[in-house]
């Protein structure tokens, strides 16, 4: 009697079981990320409330993507891999923001560039940015520079594309209709076990960073804004001025690109404070760095505000009687256009090298500026030194070029470097005719 029992209960339970909404069964056999494509869709979050926003500005999305194209060494050939792309996009008129390419994985420097370069063009940010769950948009920079202009970071749920589609869409867009027409396209990777050595995409890469990042922009902000974009009937910059039209320019949301906006943009400590130590000045990433202004008696001593240049390892700011002084630092010579990740990447080598001798090690300033000074240095550092060489022609309108008119020398050692490196060093400050003396500064400790 059981087993009828069963036989007869068992298409009943079927038939339930094919009842249930498919994303659960999904859910329940595979997980939630796969069940994700199942779910239901949320054209909107409520009766009234556009999902893209009302107007230009509103809504913005902020992403990072590997484009599919491998690059080379303008001055070598070398290979240097594939670049990423940070996109920063509005959400009501489809309009590309801002676009930047490096070759390092995305970051907090990544974001600010971005931002940087939406300030730059339009002087405005969006009132809200949608984000992923990225490490990089969880940084202290980032949250305070949006605090601080009254932007709203929403982060987007975990394994729901979905909630990104508007910057998703826009990543497949620029590689099929644009990258994948380069030659170095990576395209024929996809299929393992059919790439030959006559078409692998490393050996026929010819573009640079440079002359890439050019060709995006130009992609991005002539060709695909004028393009009719299907889910609006017409194209981004018409969308866009027809949104700006009807809800104003809104002046109050101006943001002025100045030193002060671009210091805001700038990384700082953990502490976002350092020591000021009579004679030494702060102290920044295993870094010393100086200024005239440390004389002062009032604040030798005292905790200040500083900041650092992710991108040139020889400056560093200080806040100072209320207004921000630029600091030079020791070893000048050694670690001048040193990007903050060339200097991670020597660090962990040193650290490395240590632990095999089972050695309590603590970096310092001379061993990284002796180590980025040897062959062993060179070899860790040099494709990274080659990356940076590239991205900095691309990214100078956003990060900034050094001032030949200060040059600053620390510690006995560096007095008995070459004379002709030094005449070199100054040479520029010297011959250009302005009235700032080059600076030399001479500290021993």
């Amino acid at each position: 009697m059981r087993g009828v029992s069963l036989r007869r209960l068992y298409p009943t339970f079927v038939r339930y079981a094919n009842h249930r909404p498919r994303h659960r069964q999904i859910a329940r056999r595979q997980g939630p990320r796969a069940a994700a494509e199942a779910a239901p869709f949320y054209w909107e979050l409520n009766l009234t409330t556009p999902r893209h926003g009302d107007r230009p500005f509103e809504i913005g999305h902020l992403d990072h993507t590997q484009l599919d194209v491998e690059l080379v060494c303008s001055p070598t050939g070398r290979n240097l891999g594939r670049p990423w792309a940070t996109f920063l996009s509005v959400a009501f008129s489809r309009r590309l923001l801002a676009v930047c390419l490096t070759f390092d994985p995305p970051s907090y420097r990544s974001c600010m560039l971005a931002l940087r370069e939406c300030v730059r063009r339009y002087e405005r940010l969006p009132e809200a940015i949608v984000v992923d769950g990225g490490p990089e948009f969880e940084s202290v920079y980032f949250e305070t520079l949006l605090a601080r202009y009254g932007c709203t970071k929403k982060t987007r749920p975990g394994g729901r594309p979905r909630f990104g589609s508007v910057c998703e869409r826009l990543f497949g867009t620029t590689n099929t209709r644009f990258v994948h027409t380069l030659a170095g396209n990576t395209q024929l990777t996809r299929q393992r076990g059919k790439v030959t050595k006559s078409v692998n995409p490393k050996g026929q890469a010819c573009w640079t960073l440079a002359a890439l990042a050019t060709r995006v922009c130009e992609w991005a902000y002539e060709v695909y804004d004028t393009l009719d974009h299907p889910a609006l009937g017409q194209s981004p910059r018409e969308a866009y001025a027809a949104g700006l039209q009807l809800s104003g320019l809104r002046p109050q949301r101006h943001i002025a690109y100045d030193e002060d906006f671009r210091m805001l943009t700038l990384p700082t400590t953990q502490k976002g404070t350092a020591k000021l130590r009579p004679g030494r000045g702060i102290k920044v990433n295993y870094l010393c760095y100086w200024s005239d202004a440390f004389l002062d008696p009032d604040v030798e001593g005292t905790q200040v505000p500083v900041r650092y240049d992710p991108f040139d390892a020889g400056l560093a700011y200080a806040f100072i009687r209320k207004r921000w002084v630029r600091c030079i630092s020791e070893h000048h010579a050694r670690f001048a256009g040193r990007s903050e990740r060339e200097i991670q990447l020597a660090s962990a080598e040193l650290r490395r090298r240590q632990q095999r001798h089972n050695q309590q090690f603590r970096v310092t300033a001379r061993q990284l500026a002796d180590f980025l000074a040897s062959v062993e240095g060179e070899e860790v550092v040099l494709e990274q030194r080659l990356r940076d060489a590239e991205a900095r022609t691309t990214l100078e309108p956003l990060v900034g070029t050094l001032d030949p008119t200060v040059v600053a020398v620390f510690g006995a050692d560096d007095i008995a470097e070459s004379d002709l490196e030094l005449e070199e060093a100054l040479s520029p400050a010297l011959n250009d005719g302005s009235s700032h003396d080059a600076l030399v500064i001479y500290h021993d400790y």
